[in-house]
Formats: C-alpha cells, sequence, structure tokens
C-alpha cells in the first residue's frame, strides 16, 4: 500500500479523520499566504488532539523560512519533519537539518526532465522528496493547487531516496496515480476539501482507503534506498 500524508490540516475534524483513516504523516503549513496556513499556537494546540506515540509522522511546511522562523515554531510544536516547499538549495538544506536535527524533505516542483534531474543534487542531504505539479509562473502558492504533472516524467527513474507523490490526487485518482509512478507514498490537500483551506473528513478517509488499497508495481525500485 501506499504511505499517506494528509496536508494542510486547520482543524480538529480533519486531524480525527486523518489519525482514524490510518494516515501515516500529517501536515501543517507555516506559510502565512496559504489559504491552509495555521499559526504555532494553533499547530500546538491542534497537535495535543494527535496520539504522541505510535500516531503519524508530524509535517511542518515551510516556504523559504529563516532560521528564526522555523526555530520559533519548533519551539511549540512538536515536529518530526520539515518540509521545505520554496526554493531552498541543497545547501540551505542541508544547514537546515543539521541545525535543527530534524529530517528534511524537499519538495519539487516537476514539468520537466530538468526539474527531475535535480533529485541527484539534492539526495545527499535530504531524507525524503516530495514531487508535486510546478507552479505557473506567478502562482501565489509553490503547491496545493490541484494540479497533477506529467507522470510520465517519471518513467524509468529511480527516486535516490524515500518519496511522495503530489499535485492535483483526489480520492478518485489516487489508485491509478500509484499504479503509474510507483510511488511508495502520496500527499494531498486540496483534493480532500470540502472548500478552500477546509477539509472533509469523508474524502480523507476515502482517499486514505484507496491509497492504503493500492498496488504500485515496481515500488521498491521507485523508492529507491535512501534514509
Amino acid at each position: 500500500m501506499a504511505a499517506v500524508k494528509i496536508c494542510g490540516l486547520s482543524d480538529r475534524a480533519g486531524l480525527d479523520a486523518a489519525v482514524a483513516g490510518g494516515a501515516e504523516m500529517i501536515g501543517l503549513v507555516f506559510f502565512p499566504a496559504s489559504p491552509r496556513a495555521v499559526t504555532a499556537e494553533q499547530a500546538a494546540a491542534l497537535l495535543a488532539e494527535a496520539p504522541a506515540k505510535g500516531g503519524p509522522l508530524r509535517v511542518g511546511l515551510f516556504v523559504d523560512a529563516s532560521d528564526e522562523r522555523i526555530g520559533a515554531v519548533l519551539e511549540s510544536v512538536p515536529l518530526d519533519l520539515l518540509q521545505l516547499h520554496g526554493e531552498e538549495t541543497p545547501a540551505r538544506c542541508a544547514a537546515l537539518r543539521a541545525r535543527f536535527g530534524r529530517p528534511v524533505m524537499k519538495a519539487l516542483g516537476i514539468a520537466s526532465d530538468a526539474d527531475v534531474a535535480l533529485l541527484d543534487a539534492y539526495a545527499p542531504v535530504v531524507d525524503r522528496f516530495l514531487l508535486d505539479a510546478k507552479p505557473a509562473p506567478g502562482a501565489a502558492l509553490p503547491g496545493g493547487n490541484a494540479a497533477a504533472f506529467d507522470w510520465s516524467l517519471l518513467a524509468g527513474r529511480q527516486v535516490p531516496r524515500p518519496w511522495l507523490l503530489a499535485g492535483g490526487l483526489t480520492p478518485e485518482n489516487v489508485a491509478e496515480a500509484v499504479r503509474a509512478t510507483g510511488a511508495p507514498g502520496v500527499d494531498v490537500s486540496s483534493g480532500v476539501e470540502a472548500s478552500r483551506g477546509v477539509k472533509d473528513p469523508a474524502r480523507i478517509a476515502a482517499f486514505i482507503r484507496a491509497a492504503h488499497g493500492a498496488e504500485a508495481a515496481g515500488r521498491a525500485k521507485a523508492a529507491g534506498r535512501g534514509g
């Protein structure tokens, strides 16, 4: 089955649905421009309702954030993983990983073979990848835009770290996405919303069921062997 990350959680109903459904990761957005953004105080209160042990990994999404910004969040929010969803360079990823002692997941926008080729530069300094649709020029958000990329760009490609597929996924298409790409994990935000920024518990449950029930041919090869 494909591991599931439910991103952009901001209320108890969405969190409960993600935990009850067995999501492997839950994502909190610390990017003020996003309709799914939460403050550190809101995130801390929300995570107080999540299982402390044995529950999903707690992922914090940051976009070109300063050390001070990330440090301030970590003072009150018990994050397990930092998701870097901006223009962070490999050097910046390495520096944040070392400073905060948290694993790093780098999001890469994919629209061409050149974008896929960036995996090799980041692989030595990150723990995971999230492969998302590259936003259109001038887009306000780096992700969560309900757009998919051409999955054939991943054909025959060995991703050198564990990775998640994102971009335009829904309960209706996630099983096909897993089969087509061999993705060992999937990430969803807008695809399980009742309205922009508001999660639908029923769609979260349906998405997790569909992803967990999907079989991906060649998943072991696609996942790579990274730590």
